[in-house]
């Protein structure tokens, strides 16, 4: 099909972008008491089934099936940086837990309601992904056969990507911009909220 890859970004694109969310309603409703590590952690152990479930059983059930066949050679680079893969979401996934709780506890401590941190944790990590992303892409150029060292800037891209990444860079100046801005609004803990210019009756 002309547009299948569309319909798979699309479908990486909503799970990507609900997962944040989701991921703290599950350890908020895991956590018994606040500041319970344990709750924190053991969503961390249901990301863990889920990836074994749908990342282990499903691809080694399709190649046990015969529906797909087993690869021919078992490359030590190849297994290698897969896992290595792996870890990294593994990694970015514990991530965002932790910081979705110590939004919520920073927060709190500044008198201001749980989530006015929070959301802008998802912005960041998707503002930030694509330019580390664009960037180990363009400088980094592994090859077959284990040659994985290999950098360089092979094409001089056009002006496109370097205006996408400041965009990108702006989208994230201007998240936390409004960061600040909401929080000096909400002004010191016990005091009055900061109002606008108030307009002297006549």
């Amino acid at each position: 099909m002309k547009y299948e890859w569309l319909a798979f970004v699309i479908l990486a694109g909503l799970a990507w972008g609900t997962y944040v969310p989701i991921i703290f309603y599950g350890g908020q409703e895991l956590t018994g008491k606040p500041g319970d590590l344990g709750g924190r952690l053991m969503s961390i152990l249901c990301v863990g089934l889920a990836y074994f479930l749908v990342a282990v059983l499903l691809p080694a059930g399709v190649m046990f099936s015969g529906m797909a066949s087993w690869p021919e050679t078992f490359s030590p680079s190849g297994l290698s940086f897969s896992g290595l893969a792996g870890v990294a979401g593994a990694v970015g996934a514990i991530c965002v837990i932790f910081a979705s709780k110590a939004a919520v506890d920073a927060a709190k401590a500044s008198n201001l309601p749980p989530a006015s941190f929070r959301i802008y944790i998802a912005p960041l990590i998707f503002g930030l992904a694509p330019v580390i992303n664009t960037l180990v892409s363009l400088f980094w150029h592994p090859r077959k056969g284990g040659e994985f060292l290999h950098f360089g800037l092979e094409t001089v891209p056009g002006w496109q990507l370097w205006a996408g990444i400041v965009g990108v860079a702006g989208g994230a100046f201007l998240v936390l911009l409004s960061k600040e801005e909401s929080e000096s609004q909400k002004g010191p803990p016990g005091g009055p909220a900061k109002s606008g210019p108030q307009v002297a009756g006549s």
